[in-house]
């Protein structure tokens, strides 16, 4: 099993430093979120100081952007990386789209269909000489001139890989993406449940046998060395899942269990954090320990890499790393270990 580290926020000199000291550590992949920063700028600057590391984004807002601008800088990155990166999409949830980016939201599902879809017919046309003949529902890409034309990546097309959480965009992914990012707010009844079957119906649909296809199974880790670390990391678990729990998009987990009444209330008192943030505190102070524990991995750190292979082997390709707090490669190191040297056969 691949194991990768995430890093959710912090500056690109902090990811730089963190991809350097993953493939030293022998991680197979470390991915960038798309948060406080444009994640290629930090990737970029990674690929410069790597040499074997996969590296990834985790993701890009597709949304945010079009399937051209899109293209273009995952080429740009494939190549200078010397074939190592890994564009992965997701569609952020309609209030940051419309309001942050002022971007359409309509049918998110359709429209990241056609937009991969989009992506990989302008990548056609550059490195195939197929001409650009793109004309969607959603986008219409249908001009490519030799000046605006790159030449053909040595490297080819990177992969791609498609977040999601609803049946319907993890149908896309096993439609016509590479790979699946499993969100870290999910359980395993949702994973067995949902996410499983979703996908197959996306492998149908597109006549795959899934072959290939790479699952990265994320969870949220709650883990210390020391009692006050413990103490901490469940701590900013607690307030994590609250958060993530407070999204409508996200409900649907939780509803799952039975605990639709705590995303409801979740999501009304988030509506009064954007004006008090010490409510994030309060709102984690909802999460008990049987949602938690639903949730995330709660364990010492020698514990939670049989709790990762537990909950993901057998099913995911990759797990990646993730805490609200950054990469952590330290509190990881145990865990990295168990799944290299004991799921690598799976």
């Amino acid at each position: 099993m691949k194991v990768d580290a995430t890093l959710v926020t912090g500056s690109a000199d902090d990811f730089v430093d963190a991809a350097v000291a993953a493939e030293r550590s022998g991680y197979d992949a470390v991915w960038l979120a798309e948060t406080q920063h444009d994640p290629t700028v930090g990737l970029t600057l990674a690929s410069t100081r790597t040499e074997r590391i996969t590296l990834g984004t985790a993701i890009t807002v597709a949304f945010a952007r079009t399937p051209m601008t899109a293209a273009i800088t995952a080429n740009d990155l494939h190549a200078v990386s010397g074939g190592r990166y890994v564009l992965g999409l997701g569609t952020q949830i309609k209030p940051h789209v419309t309001k942050r980016f002022s971007m359409p939201w309509s049918r998110p599902a359709a429209r990241m269909r056609e937009y991969i879809q989009a992506v990989r017919a302008i990548w056609a046309t550059w490195n195939d000489g197929v001409p650009l003949r793109f004309a969607g529902e959603f986008y219409t890409h249908t001009l490519m001139t030799p000046f605006f034309s790159p030449p053909p990546n040595p490297y080819g097309a990177p992969p791609i890989h498609l977040a999601g959480v609803g049946p319907l965009m993890t149908e896309v992914a096993g439609e016509v993406a590479d790979g699946f990012l499993a969100h870290a707010f999910t359980t395993e009844r949702y994973l067995h449940e949902v996410t499983l079957p979703a996908l197959r119906r996306g492998f149908e649909t597109a006549g795959r046998d899934g072959s290939g296809f790479e699952f990265s199974g994320t969870a949220l880790i709650a883990t210390g060395s020391t009692e006050e670390e413990f103490a901490a990391s469940v701590r900013d678990v607690r307030r994590q899942v609250a958060f993530y729990g407070s999204t409508p998009a996200y409900a649907a987990v939780l509803e799952l269990h039975g605990w639709g009444e705590l995303a409801a209330e979740l999501n009304r008192l988030s509506k009064h954090a954007a004006q008090d943030p010490s409510r994030w505190d309060a709102m984690g102070e909802l999460i008990d320990d049987e949602v938690l524990h639903a949730i995330a991995v709660v364990a010492e750190p020698d514990e939670v890499g049989p709790a990762l292979a537990r909950r993901f082997g057998g099913v995911a390709q990759r797990i990646p790393f993730y805490a609200p707090t950054g990469a952590e490669l330290d509190r990881w190191e145990p865990a990295r270990r168990y799944l290299q040297d004991t799921t690598g056969d799976q």
